[in-house]
């Protein structure tokens, strides 16, 4: 049964991965790629505890936090330039 939901699971986040590499690639406005890519990250943090669960190992995640954490600070960035054109005050 554990099986059958991982596999499941792998399907759903990556379509919605392959959703959210889309509006990256096309979206109309600079907020729109930057949420795009914020979900993208979100989305490749849960592949790799799918992944992490289906090997049994904990070095994925491990990984994901990592990931978690530039993730954040990337969009944190991101944002801070695309408002004031800036990052450092």
């Amino acid at each position: 049964m554990l099986n059958i939901a991982l596999v499941l699971g792998f399907i759903l986040v990556s379509g919605a991965c392959f959703l959210s590499l889309v509006r990256l690639l096309i979206g109309p406005d600079l907020p729109d790629r930057i949420l795009a890519l914020d979900t993208l990250y979100v989305n490749s943090i849960a592949l790799l505890i799918l992944f992490g669960i289906t090997e049994g190992s904990t070095l994925y995640f491990e990984s994901a936090l990592l990931i978690a954490v530039m993730g954040f600070v990337g969009t944190l960035a991101l944002s801070k330039y695309l408002l004031r054109g800036d990052i450092m005050e």
